[in-house]
């Protein structure tokens, strides 16, 4: 119950036993749970057929509908925290995202010293292939953008390969993440290092998806660009860090601390 993979899921038949035979085959103690929206593909059923493969390590939510990216996560990270996990990870599905390298976002967070370890694309030692070459400008535009604008110090902070540990998520009230397409990959790195966290950014090389229809579009795109700015006005001009920290986590301080004292 150490190591959780949040994986969400759209029309993803082509992909789904692929991805899932090649995070098990790590043989690494790796839990998936699968987060899938409704896909009239049949992507559950699959899934569900492979739970008998993998008792008690893999799990499935299913929802009704397309409900979004963002939110799809947040409901993961809530399934995952309430049963004790200690590192959650989230992927893709369409192999963009390199099983391969969970071990090494892992070990950035379990002994590197990181609360949150990012795939980096724009790192050293990072990249991309098989991607169309807007794509690509769109990609690294975006990251551009996002660093001048926010300050934050990650050079690929729409990367959607990550790492958390626990105490990131317990932390951060998920309620009140706002974004639910491009702009929540920005909005969770925003929110762990505004309050403090140590992210760490681990190069990992991107691949274009071979299977399948990409979900990206012009709605997405557009929330990222007002997205960013909207984070920024807050954090410049209202108490950004007093919204997104969990109140229970406060409580349960003040709660550990007043005890102390009586003692």
């Amino acid at each position: 119950m150490e190591k959780l993979v949040v994986i969400p899921t759209y029309n993803e038949r082509d992909n789904i036993s692929r991805i899932l035979h090649a995070i098990f085959g790590l043989k690494q103690d790796f839990h998936v749970l699968v987060i899938d929206d409704g896909s009239p593909d049949g992507t559950a059923a699959i899934v569900k057929q492979m739970m008998q493969q993998f008792p008690g390590e893999l799990f499935i939510e299913e929802r009704k509908g397309k409900l979004g990216l963002g939110t799809a996560y947040i409901h993961g990270f809530k399934w995952a925290t309430a049963r004790g996990y200690a590192y959650i990870f989230e992927m893709d599905a369409d192999f963009s995202h390199n099983p391969n390298d969970l071990p090494r976002l892992y070990d950035a967070c379990k002994n590197g010293g990181a609360d949150l370890a990012v795939g980096s694309r724009y790192t050293k030692g990072g990249g991309v292939t098989n991607w169309p070459a807007n794509r690509i400008a769109l990609s690294k535009g975006a990251s551009i953008y996002t660093r001048i604008i926010t300050w934050m110090p990650v050079k690929d902070p729409t990367a959607g390969f990550m790492c958390y540990s626990r105490e990131v998520l317990e932390t951060i009230n998920l309620d009140q993440i706002q974004f639910v397409g491009y702009a929540f990959q920005i909005e969770m790195k925003f929110a762990a290092w505004k309050l403090g966290f140590k992210i760490k950014e681990v190069p990992i090389l991107f691949q274009d998806r071979t299977y399948g229809v990409s979900k990206m579009n012009k709605g997405i795109v557009k929330e990222g660009i007002l997205g960013v700015l909207k984070l920024r006005w807050h954090s410049l001009f209202k108490n950004y860090r007093k919204r997104v920290k969990n109140t229970e986590d406060v409580n349960r301080e003040s709660s550990i601390v007043n005890k102390a004292i009586s003692q």
